[in-house]
């Protein structure tokens, strides 16, 4: 009697282990591993290998999980826009002075881009997504969508300013928004390059001048 309720037992914790999934084995952190690593080496050389160490995922699990390797970068590719897009719209939605707010919104850009365990990650979309939305269809539409949301944000901070007079009444708050957006995207390609933050500082402060009037 005592030997069976023994196996019995064993057999309830083997039970338990193979029903156990494992933390790396989570959707949510699995995509944030295989982000990270995209963020960082791109598509084409991230390899399906370096994905599942990445994600602890074996290639199977990923190809049931996330589909293949493309969707896999599509996907983190949408997981880094929400990501982005909730640590920006907070700023954007504060209504400072058009100077103070452009300030704020920028720094908080650094500090993202300037972020990283092994140095500097820049942007996703100019670094690894720009490059292959010239031949996926899908992801240029992905791009494109991004570049037009940073545009609009930009767009209604500049209009609220001319409506305060803090603009001069000939300001073009949609061709202002793309000078923002440009600055956005050269302080991203230049902090990868591990540009100083005191340069890209020196950067973001002239072309808010440019904007805003020195």
């Amino acid at each position: 009697m005592v030997q069976k309720i023994k196996k019995t037992v064993m057999k309830s914790d083997s039970t338990a282990k193979r029903r156990g999934r494992p933390r790396a084995y989570q959707p949510e952190l699995a995509l944030g591993k295989a982000l990270d690593l995209f963020r960082k080496q791109g598509f084409a050389a991230t390899s399906l290998d370096e994905l599942s160490a990445a994600t602890g995922m074996n290639r199977p699990s990923l190809y049931g999980a996330f589909g293949d390797k493309r969707e896999l970068y599509i996907k983190s590719y949408a997981r880094y826009r929400a990501d982005a897009r909730a640590a920006m719209q907070e700023i954007f939605r504060d209504e400072l002075p058009i100077r103070k707010r452009l300030e704020r919104i920028f720094a908080v850009a650094l500090d993202i881009y300037l972020s990283g365990e092994t140095g500097p990650r820049g942007c996703f979309t100019v670094m690894t997504a720009a490059s292959e939305a010239v031949a996926d269809p899908e992801i240029r539409a992905l791009v494109l969508e991004g570049f037009s949301e940073l545009d609009k944000a930009f767009a209604s901070c500049f209009r609220l300013a001319k409506e305060q007079r803090e603009l001069p009444a000939s300001a073009d708050p949609v061709v202002l928004a793309q000078l923002a957006s440009a600055t956005i995207h050269t302080i991203a390609i230049r902090a990868r390059a591990r540009v100083p933050r005191k340069q890209l500082e020196a950067i973001v402060k002239g072309a808010i001048d440019v904007m805003v009037g020195a």
